[in-house]
Formats: structure tokens, sequence, C-alpha cells
């Protein structure tokens, strides 16, 4: 598991962000190096990953994404990063934090056109 932990997992994350359209081949990887592990040959995947007390490559890597915003929205970069350029804050009178993201609704009508 510490080799895996320090050599393998590693090279799998590096530029994962661009890996994400073959994250299942990756995902494999992870599932084949598990598996040589004594006793977990005969286990699912999934009930592997929680023996090990690791999360899947995807998990991992959305859980990534949102520290990112996270350190974005709290500007824990130095310089700063102009957080309005990416992110929009919902005005709407809600109850809870003052950090809400405005999310876009998308047209459900859009399929009654049709570009030729």
């Amino acid at each position: 598991m510490l080799l895996y932990k320090s050599l393998v997992r590693p090279h799998l994350e590096y530029c994962c962000q661009v890996w994400s359209k073959v994250i299942k081949l990756l995902e494999g990887v992870q599932r084949r190096a598990t598996k040589l592990i004594n006793g977990m040959e005969n286990l699912h995947y999934e009930e592997r990953l929680r023996h090990l007390g690791l999360m899947s490559l995807e998990t991992r890597r959305v859980r990534g994404d949102l520290i990112e915003i996270f350190k974005f929205l709290n500007r824990s970069y130095r310089p700063t990063v102009d957080v309005d350029i990416f992110f929009e804050y919902d005005m709407g009178n809600r109850t809870g934090h003052s950090k809400k993201l405005f999310k876009r609704r998308s047209r459900l009508d859009i399929r009654k056109c049709v570009w030729k």
C-alpha cells in the first residue's frame, strides 16, 4: 500500500483534469493495484477501496476541484485572483451563507430550434 501511494498514485493523478476523458482507463490501474494486495483479490473494487481507506480517482479529482473552488472563493491565492471573472454570486434573498453561486438555468425549449 505504501508503494502504491508513493509511486503509482502520483503518476495517475498528475494533470488529472486533462485526463478526465480517460478516467476509466486510469481507474483500471488502481483497480489492478488494489487487487494485488493479499486478501483483497476476491473483494469488489468498492469494498477494496473501503478496506484500504482509498477513494476512487474520479472522486479524488472532484474533491480536488471543490478544494480549488473553495480557495478561489475565500481568496486564498497570493496574489489574489479576481473571483468575479470566474463566478457570479447568487443575489437572491435566501437563507444560509453569502457565498452561494449563481447557476444559469438552461432553456427547456432548446429542442424546438432545429439548426440546419
